[in-house]
């Protein structure tokens, strides 16, 4: 299955496994709460999903690679300690906690949360003298004599054997008492997770048109050359600052983290001409209307990579709008909800113990780790303008009602900034459409601008929320397009069958 259908596969087992009954007690005792084992190819997001899981689901996340660990840090150091047994004492091996127990424990102490993940990665890749202690652990939950701490849910991954030397084969004792979930790089799926992570949309439109070359791992005389998910989505941080050094980015830059020289000088020449076709162009000019009779003449003669990489500037700009928008509809939203607080309490609190409240939310959800970069960036706003608010209200030594009035009107200048970054989006959005109708019509392009939009959450946000007819139009067709498609690949699939005599 995709990384997609697997990340779906491991929430639903951890909502069952952590469901519990009218007695408080889970459902499924910890004995058969079977451990998930997660077998896929290196570099395609398995320890991604597993962060994103445990911020959907608001549960800790303790992650380790077993590798890096010797038995003595994974089972504990080994101490005597003197026992008792029909009347008579005796010395018996101890052990310390293990590092990964008491590293459970600290994530409770530190967020909170009572329950959560264990993950465990390159299960299989062990030494040979941890090897045991692994069988253990998967088999009985324990690190040498600590068990895992009820409430949490083990989850280990490994890759196949034709991609690491070192792996160990588990046996079928231990397979059966494990969940196996095997995975497979899916480009679609991976365009769907880059779109949401704000991926260089260089990075997002060289795939779409090299779509081999987003996960390749080959066997050359000179050893193995690879491109992965993870390479690509490291590239792409990289480019992203590189961009605001102003520093330039060729084929040597790329080949470091896409070690497949061919697919490294591919994607550094498309890189070079993306900023080339940024430029001559003018994306930001097309999306306030200005564009000349010669610019739609060649993007409607260019060839294949230009059309998709234009598309893919007109989309990637029209991004920046949508979640400029979204930034603010955020702020807007949690503002709202503590000014009713405030309204409702006044004369009791003040805008200052409003604010305080805010900071205590914020910090609650950050020691949790439910934050994801772009939610800790929107929180910090909101504190921001809390704190612009208390400080207004403070120099000018307002009373109470007088310093709600001027909350409000504050609040009032945000409210119309976020008008204007609706109005300025529709208008970027409308242009957009008008470019593309007059360079392609209702063509092959246009379906591929209008998917572009579908992967974008912020895009989705806004036209949701604001509307957009040529958009709906377009993307109904688009949905018939797909469903005709889908149709014609089943009744495919049948002929084959009925060919090869299945009924």
């Amino acid at each position: 299955m995709d990384i997609k259908r697997a990340k779906q596969e491991i929430e639903h087992t951890i909502q069952a496994y952590l469901s519990k009954d009218e007695y408080g007690e889970y459902q499924i005792p910890a004995i058969r709460q079977r451990p998930v084992l997660l077998m896929g190819p290196p570099g395609i997001g398995k320890t991604q999903i597993m962060e994103q899981i445990a911020k959907d689901l608001r549960i800790g996340l303790v992650a380790y690679t077993i590798t890096h660990h010797t038995r003595q840090s994974a089972v504990g150091l080994p101490f005597i300690k003197e026992k008792t047994y029909g009347g008579k004492t005796y010395s018996v091996t101890e052990y310390t906690m293990s590092e990964i127990i008491a590293s459970v424990y600290e994530k409770m102490e530190q967020t909170g949360c009572r329950e959560g993940i264990l993950f465990i990665d390159e299960i299989n890749c062990v030494s040979e003298t941890l090897a045991p202690t692994m069988l253990q652990f998967l088999q009985g939950k324990t690190f040498g004599n600590q068990k895992v701490p009820e409430g949490w849910v083990i989850v280990a991954a490994g890759n196949p054997p034709e991609y690491n030397k070192s792996v160990r084969e588990f046996d079928v004792v231990t397979l059966d008492r494990l969940k196996k979930i095997e995975v497979t790089e899916n480009l679609d799926v991976w365009l769907e997770y880059a779109h949401q992570q704000e991926i260089h949309p260089a990075v997002i439109s060289y795939l779409e048109v090299r779509r081999e070359h987003f996960y390749r791992i080959e066997t050359t005389v000179d050893g193995k050359v690879f491109a992965t998910a993870r390479g690509w989505e490291d590239l792409s941080e990289l480019i992203k600052t590189y961009e605001q050094l102003g520093l330039t980015v060729d084929k040597d830059v790329v080949y470091q983290y896409i070690q497949h020289w061919k697919i490294a000088k591919d994607f550094a020449n498309y890189l070079e001409l993306y900023y080339k076709y940024r430029q001559d162009y003018g994306i930001g000019e097309l999306l306030k209307g200005n564009w000349k009779k010669e610019t739609i003449s060649r993007i409607a003669g260019a060839s294949f990579d230009e059309k998709i990489c234009v598309i893919g500037l007109l989309a990637s700009r029209l991004g920046r709008f949508f979640r400029s928008y979204v930034e603010i509809d955020e702020n807007v939203t949690r503002i709202y909800g503590y000014l009713k607080q405030y309204k409702e309490k006044l004369p009791e609190e003040t805008i200052a113990q409003i604010r305080s409240y805010a900071q205590a939310d914020y910090e609650q959800e950050f020691k949790g780790e439910f934050l994801s970069r772009s939610a800790q960036k929107s929180w910090k706003q909101t504190l921001f303008m809390l704190e612009q608010y208390e400080k207004k209200v403070r120099e000018e030594k307002l009373k109470k009602e007088a310093a709600f009035e001027m909350v409000k009107a504050c609040f009032g200048e945000l409210l119309e900034k976020r008008e204007d970054a609706i109005e300025t989006a529709k208008e970027a959005l409308e242009y957009g459409f008008d470019f593309m109708e007059e360079a392609f019509g209702e063509s092959q392009e246009m379906v591929s601008f209008v998917t572009e939009l579908n992967a974008d959450p912020s895009a989705l946000k806004f036209i949701t929320e604001n509307g957009c007819d040529r958009y709906y139009r377009y993307n109904k067709a688009l949905m018939m397009e797909e469903s005709h498609r889908e149709l014609l690949q089943q009744m495919e699939d049948m002929e084959q069958l009925l060919g090869q005599g299945i009924k």
